[in-house]
């Protein structure tokens, strides 16, 4: 999954961000804005794509003086599926969240950080979790590891994406609190919370 426009898993062309945009607004927007949003392409590219998603009845076109504003069709029989992918991120924190949930060892934190949580990622970065046991948990405890192990499988399946977990106890994360490591500016911005 490309960690930082996920809908271009789907979607690799111009019409992906495009669709993006759309399914994030709540209202309608020029063509420039959705280009500026977008972040890629040409104005001329975005307007072509969002003239073909209008032949389709994908996309509501509105007159608004001197502009044309366009607006997702949320009726649309594929529009649930356009802001499914458009916010794959959030469905991958719930997918990991629900998992880590049926722990029967839990975790006293649980997150995703670097790449996906910035997203600045792309097809081939990692996604890198965070794992903090109880201090009375060890780490080699066959069960931990084990529900560790199930959560990187998860990821990967989840995202096509090589998982790294990075997993230490509430005093070694103390310890490193107090020697300000330098890896605690990755785990603390941003993240994203999982348990």
């Amino acid at each position: 999954m490309d960690l930082k426009l996920p809908i271009s898993t789907v979607i690799p062309s111009l019409d992906g961000p495009v669709l993006q945009v759309l399914a994030r607004a709540d209202e309608g927007l020029s063509g420039r804005q959705i280009h500026k949003l977008a972040g890629q392409g040409s104005v001329a590219g975005v307007r072509l794509v969002l003239q073909r998603l209008a032949a389709t009845g994908l996309v509501h076109v509105d007159d608004a003086g001197n502009s044309l504003l366009y607006q997702l069709n949320r009726k649309h029989l594929v529009a649930p599926v356009v802001e499914f992918l458009a916010d794959l991120r959030t469905a991958l924190v719930g997918r990991l969240s629900d998992e880590l949930s049926t722990w029967r060892l839990p975790p006293v934190h649980a997150s995703l950080y670097g790449a996906l949580a910035r997203a600045d990622g792309d097809l081939e970065s990692d996604v890198e979790l965070l794992l903090i046991r109880p201090d009375d948990l060890d780490a080699h405890d066959p069960l931990w590891n084990e529900q560790a192990a199930n959560l990187m499988q998860t990821t990967v399946d989840l995202t096509g994406n090589p998982a790294h977990v990075f997993e230490l106890s509430r005093t070694e994360l103390a310890n490193h609190l107090v020697t300000e490591t330098p890896i605690l500016n990755d785990w603390l911005n941003p993240t994203l919370h999982l348990a």
